[in-house]
């Protein structure tokens, strides 16, 4: 009780800061409304802590108060990144960015007012006209030349929440050096006055129309077989944005691949903030997609694609060998995707022993044996675009990228976007589509084509939620136990190789041998690796109060129709494995 005592006490003290010149009077009588308030659960969640400008920027909450997303935190970390610009590019006589949003409540103040300090800041800054999808942003600060870029943006987030995504010159999210960097920058503003809210209009200039078609252009150049939509234009394409950005260009993108079928789900094309048909906007789960499926059933549809709230994730549906309509998972996604790309690439000729994919050490194996198979080669990468973007920036110049996906339903197919592009990734799945039923295939007997030759695997994704202080402690001391002690087998097969990202050591268990691995930062991430070619990753989440199992299961398939009883098999084999690991 003293404890609570205390905080309430700190927190209030904090809180009669924003009741002081410098906050706009309805931020004052939201904060006044939480002080006079009996329960003091909402002042204390509100206030406890700042909203911390980590690696990925800015996400939680909106509402006022140092720990939710409102002008204030928003204003400090762009005062905090204007002030690092000015640095880091004291010799260019004009530091340029990129500023966009999504669709989310407030998207398009805060979007406003990042650039208004950018501006005040003696920075030019390219504003888009409206929302636009996440991977607009990142190819737009390539094109204009920006030295940085911001979109405001929670992903898939619940409608009570925003972000704040910081972006590099290269169009990447930022990585080290520059997100340290920019971290202590923003945490040198510690008060209000230090932001310059007043723009200067001249500083901004408003972007629209002419980049979406340079966009759409650049993804039209991807296409490698526009014969085969030519034969399949008709093709039967169900599309949601899901309430998004990509109702901006996805169907635009399809179109100009040639499809002439694109089917909308009229409801979810409406653009809202409030997300008003689904419980989470979010494409992996199967209650996003129900709608779309309902109109795939009620005309037939081909294929079923669907895009989140910023259009950088890809949801994917298919007919499953009874024809029913099954979401796939973002490995297979990203399995058909770089399969197609390299067959295709191969087929015309195009490979020269130069060519690499990127997949991040959390996505399926299956695609390392595609590759050999291809005689690409494979890079893995830590989880999250940047460190794909990362491997693309050092590649530059040397070796060519065909493409480069994640489990977490993330895919991009060109190096002049760095971040993940649903844009570009449905228009290629459509072409893929297309290109399977040019073969006399459907999606799902080319999907167990991959896994013919390439070899059979299963995944599974569990997050177990532990929230609090305690919960963060919780999770702390299992990453301790699966380091301290280690399993000796899963399903009865040994761990063979086990990988410690947090001090880079792989480990081969059975001679005790330990060699470095080469990443550019440490992780806390750990893997093991059975004789009989499971894998288990396990990683603390980065943005949510959870840890992530990642399971992964393999096996031969002889033939086509061994297909369903191995899923059946791999799906036990993994719930074995669940057992095994506590979870």
């Amino acid at each position: 009780m003293e404890n609570q005592q205390q905080l309430i006490k700190e927190v209030t003290e904090r809180a009669k800061i924003w009741l002081t010149d410098g906050y706009d009077a309805e931020t004052q009588a939201e904060v006044r409304r939480m002080l006079d308030a009996d329960d003091k659960t909402e002042l204390i969640e509100s206030f406890y802590k700042d909203l911390e400008f980590g690696t990925g920027g800015l996400r939680g909450i909106m509402g006022a108060g140092t720990n939710r997303m409102n002008i204030y935190t928003v204003g400090a970390a762009t005062q905090g990144l204007a002030n690092y610009l000015k640095e880091a590019f004291k010799d260019l006589p004009q530091i340029s960015v990129a500023v966009g949003h999504d669709v989310r409540h407030n998207s398009r103040k805060f979007a406003e007012i990042v650039a208004d300090i950018f501006s005040a800041n003696g920075i030019k800054v390219y504003l888009f006209d409206s929302f636009r999808p996440t991977p607009e942003l990142s190819f737009a600060i390539r094109q204009l030349g920006c030295q940085s870029g911001v979109n405001i943006t929670a992903s898939h987030n619940p409608k009570e929440y925003n972000g704040y995504k910081a972006y590099w010159s290269d169009g990447a999210q930022i990585i080290a050096p520059h997100d340290v960097n920019i971290i202590d920058h923003v945490n040198r503003i510690k008060h209000v006055g230090e932001i310059k809210f007043k723009g200067d209009k001249s500083n901004i200039e408003i972007i629209g129309e002419e980049m979406d078609n340079k966009f759409l252009a650049a993804i039209k150049t991807l296409s490698l077989d526009p014969d085969v939509i030519k034969r399949h234009a008709d093709l039967k394409i169900v599309y949601t944005p899901i309430h998004g950005t990509g109702v901006k260009l996805v169907p635009a993108s399809l179109r100009n691949y040639g499809f002439t079928n694109i089917i909308h789900v009229p409801e979810q094309d409406i653009p809202s903030g409030d997300f008003p048909t689904v419980a989470s906007p979010n494409p992996e789960n199967p209650e996003a997609m129900a709608m779309a499926i309902a109109k795939a059933k009620e005309v037939g549809a081909d294929l079923v694609v669907a895009s989140d709230p910023d259009a950088d994730r890809i949801g994917c549906v298919i007919r499953d060998n009874n024809g029913e309509y099954q979401l796939i998972n973002g490995n297979q996604i990203v399995m058909i995707l770089l399969n197609y790309i390299m067959l295709r690439n191969r087929e015309l000729g195009r490979l020269k022993g130069n060519e690499y994919v990127v997949k991040t050490i959390v996505t399926t194996e299956t695609i390392k044996a595609i590759a050999d198979n291809q005689n690409v080669k494979m890079y893995d990468s830590y989880t999250g675009f940047k460190w794909i973007a990362a491997v693309i920036r050092d590649l530059e110049g040397t070796e060519r990228y065909l493409g480069g996906g994640e489990e977490s339903y993330g895919f991009l197919a060109e190096d002049f976007c760095r971040d993940k592009d649903s844009v570009s990734a449905i228009s290629l799945m459509a072409e893929i589509c297309a290109w399977a039923k040019d073969r006399g295939m459907d999606f799902n007997q080319m999907l167990q084509e991959i896994y013919l030759k390439n070899g059979y695997s299963h995944e599974q994704g569990v997050s177990v939620v532990r929230t609090g202080k305690s919960g963060a402690e919780e999770i702390q001391a299992m990453m301790k136990k699966f380091r301290e002690n280690p399993h000796k087998s899963l399903d009865g097969s040994p761990v063979v190789t086990i990988k410690d990202y947090a001090d880079l050591n792989c480990t081969d268990v059975p001679t005790g041998k330990v060699t470095k691995m080469d990443f550019p930062a440490t992780s806390n991430v750990l893997q093991y690796f059975t004789a009989d070619g499971s894998k288990v990753s396990i990683r603390p989440s980065g943005t949510e109060p959870k840890i992530k199992f990642y399971i992964e299961v393999h096996d031969k398939m002889n033939d086509a129709s061994e297909y369903e009883a191995l899923n059946t098999k791999a799906a036990a084999k993994i719930e074995r494995i669940k057992k095994e690991l506590g979870i």
